[in-house]
């Protein structure tokens, strides 16, 4: 980073150039010290994470099992505990201002269930992360890795990435593959009422109230079947289908929060 006195100007391009060399100066690193193998392997990860790190060392660091950790490589160990704080404040903020009907006990257990070894090792095995994870031959003998390894490192990655690139870079990870977590067992918990959930977000997040609307109707009174869609303001989401009006508007209510995009998400998140 180039640093400026008080009352002067950089010369056109000064920023780019040191910039660049930065870049060049990390790429070296990394071609030098981890080897051809190794870099492939950081950059399929980085495909799969969808963040691109702009210092290697700290993904390197966050597939870096304690059993192979040595004094140049260290183990994640760290940076599990650092990603957990992360996670833990990214997902209470987030439940924080989602679920605001809910009180302090709803809360704690909906996120003790989302941030659980058993998800956060499903989230892992999803994106095969355990794939890149670099473990020692006692660990890798074994048939699949263990749910607390696999939560691990989802952990020291999120901590990778907010090391990396800060809060924000981090927040869209954790909400991008978990909310869907927080979605299933704030469902589980309210008999699956998706109307109320879809609700509390659209009134959060844009400060309105969703409507349904028939599409269709079929089928003789005893076999009826409906369609229909929900209604957010002048945006038409998911359509449902039931064999009453309340069952197609659960049904488009689950669909519209499962569709709803990672930006969605994170707005609610930082409100």
């Amino acid at each position: 980073m180039i640093l400026e006195a008080p009352g002067t100007t950089l010369p056109p391009g000064s920023r780019n150039r040191s910039e660049q060399r930065m870049t060049e100066t990390m790429e070296y690193w990394a071609e030098e010290e981890l080897g051809e193998s190794e870099l492939s392997n950081l950059h399929s990860c980085e495909g799969k994470i969808a963040y691109n790190f702009r210092d290697l060392r700290f993904l390197h660091q966050a597939l870096t099992h304690s059993s192979i950790k040595t004094l140049e490589n260290p183990s994640n160990e760290r940076l599990e505990f650092l990603g957990d704080s992360v996670l833990g404040l990214v997902m209470t903020e987030f439940l924080y201002n989602l679920f605001q009907q809910h009180n302090e006990g709803d809360l704690t257990q909906i996120k003790s269930v989302v941030v659980s070894t058993n998800v956060l090792a499903a989230e892992s095995q999803r994106l095969g992360l355990g794939e890149h994870y670099n473990v020692g031959k006692g660990v890798t003998r074994r048939k699949k890795l263990p749910n607390s390894l696999l939560a691990n490192v989802f952990e020291a990655v999120v901590a990778a990435i907010y090391k990396d690139g800060g809060l924000e870079p981090a927040r869209r990870f954790i909400l991008r593959n978990v909310y869907h977590q927080v979605l299933n067992v704030a469902s589980d918990r309210h008999q699956r009422n998706y109307k109320s959930l879809l609700q509390q977000w659209a009134q959060k997040a844009l400060s309105l109230t969703p409507t349904y609307r028939i599409v269709s109707e079929k089928g003789p009174d005893h076999l009826k079947s409906f369609e229909v869609v929900a209604v957010v303001g002048d945006k038409r989401y998911a359509i449902g289908t039931g064999p009453a009006k309340k069952e197609a508007e659960q049904d488009a209510a689950r669909k519209t929060l499962n569709m709803l995009d990672e930006t969605e998400a994170v707005a609610v998140g930082k409100k």
